[in-house]
Formats: structure tokens, sequence, C-alpha cells
């Protein structure tokens, strides 16, 4: 088993590539991936985001303008961090999907172009991003480890059970694990590991003044919630796996979460 030091340092050479650009998990996956010797591109639709500004002063953090709803969009961030960077062998989609006018709306009154644009943002993006990671993966020689990269999709409990008044986001977290599940018995026998984390859990968001909050569920007591830093921590556990033990699913969630 590698040693922490020995780990950074065969992660010299290495690009990942984050997609969705939010303060929380995505922001803590940057952080620590460049840390861990990464060159690291974090891609969101407004590339010049407070967040993403403050990532970007990081000089192994390169920031890029991405709709991952749209196909064409992500094939130019592939060619572009390509370019820049080199071939990723780390990919994290990370992205809700949801607009505000979607949250907590019964079948019967929900608005079907919302419904669609929760889709096309979620699991429509997720493809989008699993396919050119497959695509730029399986152009890789096959390293001696076996081990030609690693797609992660963040999913939420929603991929488990669709809750009252939450459709729209049930029917894009249960098409990210169809679309996972599929990716990953296609693409590990070709040395492309493949997982999904399911967050089941409010994500405390790190503040300025040291406290951990969610938009909705307030401050974070007592680990109440899951720290993205720590969610990082599995994220990069799940890229140097050994082949022989490759996990699909980790489930994730505080220690008095109810489920």
């Amino acid at each position: 088993m590698q040693n922490r030091s020995e780990a950074s340092s065969a992660a010299q050479n290495e690009v990942a590539v984050i997609v969705g650009g939010g303060p929380g998990i995505s922001a803590s996956c940057a952080r620590l991936l460049a840390g861990n010797g990464f060159q690291v591109a974090i891609a969101a639709r407004t590339a010049t985001k407070p967040v993403m500004l403050e990532l970007a002063k990081h000089a192994a953090i390169h920031c890029y303008s991405c709709d991952a709803g749209n196909a064409a969009e992500v094939e130019q961030l592939f060619a572009a961090v390509t370019a820049d960077l080199g071939a990723p062998t780390l990919v994290i989609h990370n992205i809700d999907g949801r607009s505000p006018g979607i949250f907590r709306k019964g079948v019967g009154e929900a608005d079907p172009d919302l419904v669609l644009d929760t889709l096309v943002n979620s699991a429509l993006s997720a493809f989008n991003v699993g396919q050119q990671a497959a695509r730029s993966m399986r152009g890789r020689d096959l390293p001696e480890s076996g081990h030609r990269g690693t797609v992660i999709f963040t999913n939420a409990s929603a991929t488990l059970k669709g809750f009252a008044k939450s459709a729209a986001f049930a029917m894009a977290c249960q098409a990210k694990t169809g679309l996972a599940q599929s990716m990953a018995r296609e693409l590990m026998p070709e040395g492309i590991h493949v997982a999904q984390v399911i967050i089941d859990a409010a994500v405390g968001v790190p503040q300025a003044d040291g406290s951990r909050q969610h938009w909705a569920a307030g401050v974070t007591e007592d680990d109440n919630m899951a720290d993205p830093d720590q969610i990082a921590e599995v994220y990069l556990q799940l890229h140097r796996q050994h082949r022989s033990t490759w996990a699909f699913e980790v489930a994730l969630r505080p220690w008095n979460e109810k489920w």
C-alpha cells in the first residue's frame, strides 16, 4: 500500500477534471487533488464566480467555463484541458442540476420545462462528461497497473428512493445511477474505474468564520452534516484503489443520519 508521500509523487503527472464549480464538494476536491500533485481543471458555467476566482489562486488549479448540459461545450472542455494540461486520469461529475423553481414541487404542480431542465443539467450533463472521459481514457496506453483512469459521479439519496415532491430530482438521480452502472460494466474491463458516490446528507459548506452551513439545513452542529473535505478524501481513495477491489457504489452519511 502506498504511503501519502509515494502516492503524491505518483500523482505528479496526473490531471483531474472536475465538472461543477460549487464551494462544497467540487472546491474541496480541487484543493485536495492540487495538494496531492494533480493538475486540476475545474469547470463551471461561470468561471468568474467567487469560488472559482478563489480556487484559481492555486497554481495547480485551472478554471474553465462550460455548460455541461451542452455536449459540444463538454467536448471543447476536454480538448482544451488535454491541450493545456494533458489527458485526464480522474474525472469527477458533481452537478446537482436543480433550479430553485423545482424544489418541493408535487407532481401535479411541477413545471415540465423545469423538470426537463433538471434532467438536462443533471443526467444529460453526466452522460456528456462520462462520454468524453471514456473517449479520452480509452486513448491512453494501458499502464502496468491496468488502470487507465477513474470516473466518479456524485449522486444523492434520491437514487435509492424517490421522495415525495421531488419527482424531477429522483428521475435525474436514478438516471445517473443507470448511466454509472452501464459505464462501469462496459469500461471497467478496459481498465477504467467507474464509481458513484451517494451523499445521503446535507453538505455543510465551509464559511469564512470557520463554521459549516447548508443553504436549507442551517449551521452544522456536532458533525450532523457531511463535511466536503472528508468527501473529497473518499474520492481520492476511490481513484487510488487497486483494481482487484474497485468499489462501484459508496454511500456516505453522517453518524446520526436517519436512513
